[in-house]
């Protein structure tokens, strides 16, 4: 029997990986990493130079295709499959990560009249300079009662579609003119695979606002927060919405000579990273909160019925797996932490030290931390170094110490920071729990969670739950092979639903994290001080963060 395989390409932050799976197990026969040659463009425009503002976070489209462009026929050249035996490809992407196009589906910021104005660029899905927008949309959307607020936590996040598109309105109204279509960046690069532009469902629910039985917010809605907007999404956010796993068309002929693969290959339409993995760890029943790790943490979850919780990015029926409703929550900012230290805040010594012995910094201080117990180090942090998305969705706030002494030791805080991730985490599981929607086990999958074993003890502590760990590396991009394979269906070798694929496919370790009772005690009692802090500073008793974020504006101005 010839064997079929599926490739799923994983557009993360600053690159993207495509893999190879074989789709009678799941077992990944190659992968390959491409970093973004533009990175994330947060300081100045490419070509011009031009400086951007506080807050901002662009992507170069172009970027994308050099993935698929290096990444898919390097995996094709590394297993020594026949191409013809790829049945399929699914793809997933950073979200909401979008960009404005012209009727011929280019993007603006590649055009030479709009290079320099930075709103034609692919805004990525950490920028956050849309917070003014998103604050209205909030406020207005209370005034009206609007009875959709309530599934998204009863808070619109700066991250998302509806913010982006009108900060570009009240910033650059001639690109929102010249836009034909404002797209994720997910279904753009089907459109460029296919030729086919598609909206899929889950970018749609949980980034725009859409629902699977009310469709968007009705035009009077759009025409409260701005006249100019009261035709939106019959313009440039038409056209149809489909379900995950549908078969977005085939591989163009230029695309398939480009990447190396077959003319007429299904493509899926694409879909969410981090709900890319749920399937990919097995995930197709409820009560397992399964948490993409890596410079951010998504949070997803199945329930059986829409309910409200605080804070969460959204409900979406069959936003991840068809006959259930999909929860999302998230962190901002949590790999990304551990980096900001590592980068900027270690002293001297200490990278000095890692050096010597042959290990990277974030090893060297992970062995010291995992020395002191639970509570030992004296420190408790807030984990808002990029604001917070889960559960008070502002990104106006900032990241806190407490407790330094001048006996601190750089493992003290860098522990301390692993920690305050972790009670962030539970305040997410808390918020739904006691909401009604059950989490009775975690699942990790991302880079963090094979990097870094004290953290995931710390976590299944804090928790006080047992954490299971994908076996995949590759865990969204498994998944969006899985759903790739779907596309194609059983008729070619893929499968009929993703809950058949997710039988065959899914793979996480045997072993697990469970929690120790001795340390679950102690942060017991310090997630208590962290949830004073956490409502003193974020539920606006004291708003002193964002008093120092407008002076510092105020002052760079």
């Amino acid at each position: 029997m010839i064997k079929k395989y599926a490739i799923g390409v994983d557009y993360g932050t600053q690159s993207g990986r495509a893999v190879l799976v074989d789709l009678a197990d799941g077992t990944e026969i190659a992968d390959h990493v491409t970093p973004y040659p533009h990175h994330v463009i947060d300081e100045v425009l490419p070509v011009t130079g031009k400086k951007l503002e506080y807050d901002w976070a662009l992507q170069h489209p172009a970027d994308y295709i050099e993935v698929l462009k290096r990444s898919v026929p390097a995996v094709i050249s590394q297993s020594g499959i026949d191409p013809a035996d790829v049945v399929g490809v699914g793809i997933d992407f950073t979200a909401c990560t979008m960009l404005p196009v012209n009727k011929q589906g280019e993007p603006l910021c590649l055009l030479p009249e709009y290079q320099e104005n930075p709103h034609s660029w692919t805004k990525l899905w950490k920028h956050h300079a849309a917070q003014d927008e998103a604050n209205e949309i909030n406020r207005i959307a209370a005034e009206r009662g609007e009875n959709w607020l309530a599934r998204y936590g009863g808070k619109i996040s700066s991250e998302w579609m509806m913010a982006k598109v009108w900060q570009i309105l009240n910033e650059a109204p001639e690109i929102y003119e010249a836009a034909d279509q404002f797209l994720e960046a997910t279904d753009w690069v089907i459109s460029q695979m296919t030729g086919n532009i598609v909206r899929n469902s889950c970018t749609a629910g949980y980034k725009a606002i859409w629902h699977k039985a009310d469709g968007y917010p009705d035009k009077a809605f759009f025409k409260a927060l701005d006249p100019r907007l009261e035709d939106l999404t019959d313009t440039k956010l038409r056209g149809e919405i489909v379900p995950l796993g549908t078969k977005a068309g085939g591989l163009t002929p230029e695309m398939a000579a480009l990447i190396g693969l077959q003319p007429g290959t299904a493509v899926a339409v694409g879909n969410v990273d981090a709900h890319a993995a749920v399937p990919a760890v097995g995930v197709v029943t409820p009560g397992k909160l399964v948490m993409a790790m890596g410079t951010s943490i998504c949070h997803m979850l199945l329930g059986d019925t829409e309910r409200e919780v605080e804070g969460m990015c959204g409900v979406v029926e069959d936003g991840i797996i068809p006959g259930y409703y999909g929860y999302e929550a998230g962190q901002s900012a949590v790999g990304d932490i551990f980096e900001w230290y590592v980068e900027e805040a270690v002293p001297a010594y200490v990278k000095e030290a890692a050096l010597a012995e042959n290990v990277n910094v974030h090893e060297w201080l992970e062995q010291r931390a995992a020395a002191y117990k639970p509570g030992q180090t004296g420190l408790l942090a807030l984990d808002w170094w990029n604001g917070n998305r889960s559960v008070l969705v502002d990104t106006d706030l900032t990241g806190l110490l407490l407790g330094c002494t001048l006996l601190t030791k750089p493992e003290e805080i860098y522990r301390t920071l692993l920690e305050a991730t972790a009670f962030g985490t539970r305040k997410i599981v808390d918020a739904f729990h006691d909401n009604g929607v059950a989490v009775d086990v975690l699942y990790a999958c991302g880079g963090l969670p094979q990097k870094n074993r004290l953290l995931m003890q710390i976590y299944a502590d804090v928790t006080n739950r047992e954490i299971k760990v994908a076996a995949s590396k590759q865990t969204p991009a498994l998944g969006a092979a899985m759903f790739g394979a779907v596309a194609a269906g059983a008729a070619a070798g893929g499968y009929d639903s993703i809950v058949e694929a997710a039988e065959k496919m899914a793979r996480v370790r045997e072993d697990s994290y469970l929690p120790i009772p001795e340390n679950v005690a102690v942060y017991e009692k310090l997630f208590q001080e962290y949830s004073k802090l956490h409502d003193y500073f974020g539920r606006g008793e004291n708003n002193v963060m964002k008093h120092l974020k407008a002076i510092k504006e105020e002052a760079s101005e």
